[in-house]
C-alpha cells in the first residue's frame, strides 16, 4: 500500500514551517521564509520543494492542517471588510462605550482603539426583548427593511446583526436574517443568535462584528490557497486550526472565522499536550519563541488551559493579565496564551533614558537581523546570540541560511556597546537577559496570575529560539526540568498533526443551582449534544470516533465573571448539581486563594459542550521519527555565559549524541533550532527523543 502523508503548515511572521507525516511514520520537514505579500504562496512553494526533494506527487498528500494568522492580521492592520451593524435602539454606541475597563492604570491619555464599524454604518431598529425572552416591543418589518436598505445603500461588504437579549429569544434577528437573504443573498452576514447566543451585550456585539469583519478576508485567502493547491496538483482536504486547539473544515472556517483568529499559536500547545501525556507529565508550561513573538500557555492534568474570551490587538507587551480593556473583545473559547514582543528578530535599542531595551519591534523576515546580510541595520536578539557563541553562523536552518557575524559585531559595537561603554559580549548578554525577563512575564501571566506555582511545572520549550533561552528562564523561575521535543523549531506545525476536529457550543442558561430544575438543564445539554453529534456525523465522525464533553460556567451570585469547570458524564440530577457547586468552590479557591462559605449560592451562567471528531492517527504519530535528528560532527566553540563564567569552551552536539546524561555547558544544534545547556545543568535524551534538561 503506498505511503500517504498529512501536512502540518504553520505560518509565522518570519518563517513558514511545514511538516509531512507519512502513514509509515516518516517525517519530512521544511522551514522557509514567509511570503508576506501572499502567505498562501509560501505553502505551495514549500510543498513543491519537499515533493521534489522526496520524489512525491501531490496526490500523496491526503490532508493539510493549517494554522494561519490571516484573520488576526486583518484586525491588527485594520484591513477587514467594510461592515454595517444593525442593533437595538439605544445600543448604537456599545462598541465605543465597551466595558469601561482600563488596560493601563493612571494613564489618562490612553485612547480606545477605533470601533471596527464606523458610527454612520451602525443602524438601529426600534424593538425590545427582555432578558427572559419576552417581547416588550415587537420589531416592525418596515423598520427592519429600512435599516437593511440603509446599509446596502452605503455599499457595505458584510452586515452584523446584534439585538438586545436575542440570546433569550432570536425572533427579531431571524426576521432580519430573512430580509437580508432576500435582498442581499450573497452578502456575508453575521447574526449574534447564531454566532454567540450568550449574555453580555458588548462581548456579544464585538464578537459578532469581528466575525463579519474578517469573513470576506478569510474567504478570499482560503479560495486563493485552494486554487494554488489545485494548480499544484494537491487535491488534499484542508483543515484549519482553531483558537481553541481543535481543527475545523475550510468551509466552517469561512463561515465562522472568529474561531481561527488565534489559529497560529495553538498547534504547538496541542502537540505539547500530547507529548506531556505520553511522558506522564501532569503539569507543563509551554514556551514558544519564534522570530517575532514569544508565547506561553499551561497544560494541567492533561488539559489545555482555555480562556472563554480574549482581546485581539491588545498589544503584545503585556504588563499583567489582570489589566484588561485593550483591543477588541472576542468571546469564543481559546487556548489561554500570554504573548510578548520577544523573538529572534526583536530589535535591541537604547531608550531616551539610556537604558537597554529589547523589542517589541521586530526585524521580521525582511530585512531580518543584521547578520542575515539582507539590509538590516538595527541589532537584534539573533545578532546578540551569534555574538555570544550560542548560534553557529554557518548552521542556521541546517546551514541553508549563512550568517555574517562580522556585520552583527559592528552593529552591536556602534549602536549598543559603544554608547553603553561596555564590551560587545557584555552588551549582547545584557540584551539576552532583558528579552528573557520579558518572556518570564508571559510565563507568570499564565501561572502565577492564575493561582499556579510555576515551580510545580516542567517547562516545555519549542520554536526556533525557545530551546536557546529555556534553561536560563527556568532557573530564574525555580523550575527544575526543561523538555525540548524533536523538531522543536517546527513544533507548531508538528503539533497540528495531534489535533482533533472540534466544534464548541455554548448557551446562556442562568439558574441558581440550588433552585434549578435538573431535568430542564439536562434537556438543554442533550439538545446541544444532538446538534454536535449531527455536525460530527456530517463530517464522517460517528460512534467511537465522536466524543462529547461538557463544561459549565459558574459564579457566586452577584459576581461579574465566571470560572469554568468540567461536567462529568451522566444525567443531570440533584447529585450532579451538588457536584458542580463543590467543583466550582474548589476551582475558585485554587484560582483566587479563597472560597465562600456553604451558605453562598452558586449560579450557573452558561452551559457548554465540545464535540470532538477523533482520527485514528496514533500509530503513525508514535512511529514518527524526524528526518533530521542526527549526530553532529564533534566540535566546540567559545560561548559567553555572563560575568560569572565568562567565555567557556563549549561542546557542540547533535540530539543523537545525547545517548547518556551530560553536564553543561553544551550547545545542541539541529536543522530547525539550537538548544543551550548552561553550566550547572545536565541534559539527556529520553526514549521519546526529547532533550530533558535538569536544573
Amino acid at each position: 500500500m503506498p505511503v500517504t502523508y498529512r501536512a502540518g503548515v504553520d505560518i509565522g511572521g518570519t518563517f513558514t514551517d511545514i511538516v509531512l507525516l507519512g502513514s509509515d511514520g516518516t517525517v519530512l520537514t521544511r522551514k522557509i521564509s514567509s511570503s508576506v505579500g501572499n502567505y498562501a504562496q509560501a505553502i505551495v512553494d514549500g510543498l513543491a520543494e519537499m515533493f521534489a526533494e522526496a520524489g512525491l506527487g501531490g496526490t500523496a498528500i491526503e490532508e493539510i492542517r493549517h494554522g494561519t494568522t490571516v484573520a488576526s492580521n486583518a484586525i491588527l492592520e485594520h484591513k477587514g471588510a467594510r461592515v454595517g451593524l444593525i442593533t437595538t435602539k439605544g445600543f448604537r454606541d456599545v462598541l465605543e462605550i465597551r466595558t469601561l475597563r482600563m488596560p493601563r492604570l493612571y494613564d489618562l491619555g490612553w485612547t480606545k482603539p477605533p470601533p471596527l464599524v464606523e458610527r454612520y454604518l451602525r443602524k438601529v431598529v426600534d424593538e425590545r426583548i427582555d432578558h427572559r425572552g419576552h417581547v416588550d416591543r415587537a420589531l416592525d418589518p418596515a423598520d427592519a427593511e429600512r435599516a437593511v436598505d440603509a446599509l446596502l445603500g452605503e455599499g457595505v461588504e458584510a452586515i452584523a446583526v446584534c439585538l438586545l437579549n436575542s440570546f433569550a429569544n432570536p425572533a427579531h434577528e431571524v426576521m432580519l436574517k430573512r430580509i437580508l437573504e432576500r435582498k442581499a443573498p450573497h452578502l456575508p452576514k453575521s447574526l449574534s443568535f447564531e454566532v454567540l447566543p450568550e449574555i453580555k451585550e458588548y462581548e456579544r456585539t464585538s464578537t459578532t462584528v469581528i466575525n463579519a469583519y474578517v469573513m470576506p478576508i478569510v474567504a478570499t485567502y482560503l479560495r486563493a490557497l485552494r486554487k494554488g493547491l489545485d494548480a499544484a496538483g494537491i487535491p488534499a482536504r484542508l483543515l484549519l486550526m482553531q483558537s481553541n486547539g481543535g481543527l475545523t473544515t475550510d468551509a466552517a472556517a469561512a463561515e465562522r472565522p472568529m474561531n481561527i483568529i488565534e489559529s497560529g499559536p495553538a498547534g504547538g500547545v496541542v502537540g505539547a499536550q500530547a507529548l506531556a501525556r505520553a511522558k506522564d507529565l501532569g503539569k507543563i508550561i509551554t514556551f514558544d519563541m519564534g522570530g517575532t513573538t514569544a508565547k506561553a500557555s499551561m497544560v494541567e492534568d492533561g488539559q489545555v488551559a482555555r480562556a472563554q474570551e480574549y482581546a485581539v490587538g491588545a498589544g503584545i507587551m503585556i504588563g499583567s493579565r489582570l489589566l484588561t480593556g485593550a483591543g477588541y473583545t472576542l468571546k469564543v473559547p481559546a487556548i489561554d496564551l500570554a504573548e510578548v514582543g520577544a523573538g529572534g528578530g526583536s530589535h535591541v535599542w537604547i531608550d531616551a533614558g539610556g537604558a537597554l531595551q529589547a523589542g517589541p519591534e521586530s526585524a521580521g523576515a525582511v530585512p531580518g537581523p543584521v547578520c542575515y546580510g539582507l539590509g538590516g541595520t538595527v541589532p537584534t536578539i539573533t545578532d546578540a546570540n551569534v555574538l555570544l557563541g550560542y548560534i553557529n553562523p554557518a548552521h542556521l536552518v541546517g546551514g541553508a541560511l549563512k550568517l555574517d557575524a562580522g556585520k552583527a559585531r559592528l552593529a552591536f559595537a556602534e549602536k549598543i556597546a559603544g554608547p553603553l561603554g561596555m564590551p560587545v559580549e557584555r552588551a549582547a548578554y545584557g540584551a539576552h537577559l532583558i528579552v528573557a525577563s520579558n518572556m518570564i512575564r508571559a510565563i507568570k501571566a499564565v501561572s502565577t496570575e492564575r493561582g499556579r506555582d510555576p515551580r510545580e511545572f516542567s517547562l516545555f520549550a519549542f520554536g526556533g529560539n525557545g530551546p536557546l533561552f529555556a534553561a536560563g528562564m527556568a532557573a530564574e523561575l525555580g523550575i527544575d526540568r526543561v523538555v525540548v521535543p524533536p523538531s522543536a523549531g517546527l513544533f507548531s506545525s508538528f503539533g497540528l498533526l495531534y489535533a482533533d476536529v472540534e466544534h464548541h457550543y455554548a448557551r446562556t442558561f442562568r439558574r441558581l443551582l440550588r433552585q434549578s430544575d435538573a431535568a430542564e438543564i439536562d434537556a438543554a445539554w442533550r439538545e446541544m449534544a444532538r446538534q454536535a453529534s449531527g455536525q460530527l456525523a456530517a463530517e464522517g465522525f460517528t460512534g467511537a470516533a465522536a466524543r462529547l464533553s461538557r463544561s459549565a460556567a459558574l459564579h457566586y451570585k452577584g459576581q461579574s465573571y465566571e470560572l469554568t469547570v468540567a461536567v462529568p458524564d451522566g444525567p443531570i440530577d440533584a447529585a450532579m448539581l451538588k457536584h458542580l457547586e463543590e467543583a466550582f468552590g474548589a476551582e475558585h479557591e485554587r484560582t483566587y486563594g479563597h472560597r465562600a462559605g456553604p451558605e453562598e449560592p452558586v449560579e450557573l451562567v452558561a452551559i457548554q459542550l465540545v464535540g470532538a471528531g477523533l482520527r485514528d492517527d496514533g500509530s503513525a504519530l508514535q512511529r514518527a521519527a524526524p528526518s533530521r535528528v542526527a549526530a553532529a560532527k564533534p566540535s566546540s566553540r567559545k560561548a559567553w555565559f555572563g560575568d560569572r563564567h565568562g567565555w567557556l569552551d563549549t561542546p557542540v552536539l547533535g540530539r543523537a549524541d545525547l545517548a547518556a546524561s551530560r553536564a553543561g555547558p553544551l550547545i545542541i544544534e539541529e536543522y530547525d533550532a539550537t538548544c543551550v545547556v548552561p553550566p550547572g545543568t545536565r541534559a539527556e535524551r529520553d526514549e521519546g527523543g526529547n532533550i530533558v534538561i535538569s536544573l
